[in-house]
């Protein structure tokens, strides 16, 4: 196809991805109010899920949240319905949307290539939806624990706005949806030959000093809560290096045959 036909097809794929983001987007809207009393202010509820498992397993029970919630400025409630809205329909879209982008990038590939990716919008799909639910009763409720109950003095309440409490719980939730997506990358990465098995194995150390940072910095300050969210991320890059050393070891064998 000719430069104008390629971006002719470009258009109607994200018109077509963003029609489906749209269509999520108006059904989160209609129920917005039960999904921001169930999945988002639940968290503030001792009752949630993460916590009652966390009391169960760990024996660190968390009491009610003293939390109070307000929007301070006129359209907060309406921006952040909305922001939740489109979020959320681009998280229930994502498969759709990794498909419609992924389709017009395949025909460019040669055929080894694409059965070498076989399969890819799957599995990209299912690591991002683990990183979400690792974001959504994991991460998030950790954080909703610590900063709603922690006080610096018994004289002042936390009383969180809408703005802070749902730009956290999204942010966090959508990043590490995108972060479970480490494996593809490093795949990918190693494909194109910017990154090998052996690079990866050699700066391991300073990765675990990374996570543990990165742990320290989306957790409470916490030693529990950075375990749970370190061990995850860990269990990723190990799970990249195997995959990159699978890539490396395919490369090797078709070398050798190509050489012989």
């Amino acid at each position: 196809m000719s430069f104008l036909d390629h971006l002719e097809e470009l258009r109607w794929r994200l018109v077509r991805a963003a029609i489906a983001v749209l269509i999520f987007t108006v059904f989160l809207w209609i129920y917005q109010e039960w999904i921001i009393d169930n999945l988002f202010l639940s968290m503030k509820d001792a009752n949630f899920i993460t916590y009652r498992y966390m009391c169960s397993w760990f024996g660190v029970c968390t009491p009610e949240i003293p939390v109070k919630m307000q929007s301070t400025t006129m359209a907060g409630q309406f921006s952040y319905a909305l922001m939740m809205s489109i979020m959320g329909g681009l998280v229930l879209a994502f498969p759709y949307v990794f498909y419609q982008i992924w389709s017009f990038i395949k025909p460019g590939l040669k055929q080894k290539e694409k059965s070498a990716v076989k399969g890819i919008v799957f599995y990209v799909s299912i690591l991002f939806f683990i990183g979400i639910l690792f974001g959504y009763f994991i991460v998030s409720p950790l954080c909703v624990q610590f900063f709603g109950t922690y006080q610096i003095s018994k004289k002042i309440d936390n009383i969180f706005t809408i703005n802070s409490y749902m730009s956290t719980i999204i942010s966090t939730v959508f990043y590490s949806g995108l972060l479970f997506l480490m494996p593809v990358i490093a795949y990918i990465f190693a494909k194109i030959g910017i990154i090998t098995a052996a690079f990866l194995r050699k700066y391991r150390k300073h990765s675990i000093v990374g996570v543990l940072i990165l742990s320290a910095v989306i957790t409470p300050p916490d030693m529990l809560s950075q375990i749970i969210v370190s061990i995850p991320i860990l269990l990723l890059y190990e799970i990249s290096i195997l995959v990159t050393a699978r890539v490396n070891k395919n490369k090797h064998k078709k070398h050798n045959v190509t050489t012989y």
